[in-house]
């Protein structure tokens, strides 16, 4: 067992522009601001400590960089659409009209969302 197997973890999401992600974070994500510093704005994720981290200049990556397990993912779209938020839909992967993809062989269920800054966020509800 290494020093850090049992470590609470710390996630970060960089931003060029932390006064608007905090918009997006604190209220249309409705997330828990719990610090703010010159560096970050640090809120709860359910328990893991998210960072909001200012770097000048950061340009968002294409891939997922943060994402919430949630137990029905057609209400938790309707819930983010009717605050503002535009879910992405990807040219062949088949998502319904809301973004959501269905993994054929699991039952998996995704829908993908980005923030202001362009980091990319999912929802995933977990076969039952």
């Amino acid at each position: 067992m290494s020093a850090i197997s049992n470590a609470p973890p710390v996630c970060f999401i960089l931003t060029a522009d932390r006064e608007k992600a905090k918009i997006f974070y604190s209220g249309t994500l409705g997330l828990r601001e719990t610090g703010d510093d010159p560096y970050a704005t640090s809120y709860d994720l359910g328990g893991t400590l998210l960072r909001l981290t200012s770097v000048e200049g950061h340009v968002a990556g294409p891939h997922t960089v943060i994402g919430w397990i949630v137990p029905d993912v057609s209400a938790a779209v309707a819930d983010l659409k009717a605050r503002g938020v535009t879910f992405c839909i990807y040219e062949g992967f088949g998502q319904d009209a809301d973004g959501v993809w269905s993994d054929p062989g699991s039952g998996t269920r995704i829908a993908w969302f980005n923030d202001p800054e362009g980091n990319n966020l999912s929802l995933t509800q977990l076969p039952r």
